[in-house]
């Protein structure tokens, strides 16, 4: 597959990066490369050959949920706060 220099350009503003013209011929160069090498996965015969989705064997470990009680209350826990209102924390605005 062979890159466009408008793909490049499509590509350095979704990445919010400015390019060289020399940076842009690279570029051009290695993902014309790397693309053909990805291609020559086209040519492998997968027939009989089962989709793998996970390469490790894992399994979810499933725990009972168990309430632990704290130590601490919810008015020690306020007290510990540089600003409370209405027993709720009081945070900066973020937006």
């Amino acid at each position: 597959m062979e890159v466009t220099e408008q793909e490049i350009n499509h590509l350095a503003m979704l990445s919010n990066f400015s390019l060289e013209p020399s940076e842009k011929d690279a570029l051009k160069k290695d993902l014309s490369g790397i693309f053909k090498y990805i291609g020559k996965l086209d040519e492998l015969d997968t027939s009989g050959v089962e989709p793998t989705y996970q390469v490790f064997e894992m399994k979810n470990v499933w725990r009972a949920d168990e309430i632990i009680n704290q130590d601490a209350d919810r008015e020690a826990l306020l007290a510990l706060t540089k600003e409370e209102r209405d027993h709720q924390i009081k945070v900066p605005k973020v937006l």
